[in-house]
């Protein structure tokens, strides 16, 4: 088990990855279970994860994908969803809380009525940026949780959102935010770690 800074420190995005090297669905799962505990609004879960590893499938996701090669050598390709929809699943996300006495059938009506309200008020724009946004914070946990358990990864936004979505029977409400390779690098051609500027350079302190 790595300590977190070393787990921050060693994560890169691998741009190839040792072929042939098969991830277990008990390995994804235990990634998945961490997963879960991603900060959303509203505790309302926009992630969606669709993993691919039949081989036939991963190579019609690496068409679509601008046929980058890491896509090809990864045991899993990972789409990452957010649902345009989240704020309609108030009511089943809050009901364990009624059901155990946390909050009363008024706290309970409030916060499903507040919570819809919010997202309705604000438009499709608004549901597709949080859809995006709430789906990125969770993938950075599972780029994370993934490296923790041995597993290195890259995010990529270089797809074709329709062709995926098609091929990978996507509903309509649910809106591509990256896809994720996943595997073993391949460091034999690693690329030395980019600049990464210094906390001055980009942290201000009550204003800009």
């Amino acid at each position: 088990m790595k300590d977190f800074v070393s787990v921050v420190t060693e994560r890169r995005s691998a741009n190839k990855f040792n072929k042939g090297i098969v991830i277990e669905d008990k390995e994804l799962n235990e990634i998945f279970e961490l997963v879960k505990y991603a900060p959303s609004s509203f505790n309302l879960q926009h992630a969606h994860y669709i993993v691919v590893r039949d081989e036939e499938l991963k190579q019609q996701v690496y068409e679509a994908a601008n046929k980058q090669y890491k896509i090809q050598t990864a045991s899993a390709v990972i789409l990452v969803l957010g649902h345009m929809d989240a704020h309609l699943n108030a009511a089943e996300i809050n009901e364990g809380l009624l059901n155990l006495g946390v909050i009363n059938k008024q706290e309970f009506d409030f916060t499903v009525s507040s919570v819809q309200q919010f997202y309705e008020e604000r438009g499709e724009a608004f549901k597709q940026d949080e859809a995006i946004r709430n789906a990125n914070l969770s993938a950075m946990l599972f780029m994370l949780t993934a490296k923790e358990k041995g597993w290195d990864s890259s995010p990529m936004i270089g797809f074709d959102p329709e062709a995926i979505k098609t091929l990978l029977n996507v509903p309509d409400r649910y809106v591509p935010a990256l896809l994720i390779a996943i595997g073993k690098e391949d460091t034999s051609s690693r690329r030395i770690r980019g600049y990464r500027k210094p906390v001055g350079e980009f942290v201000s302190f009550e204003r800009f």
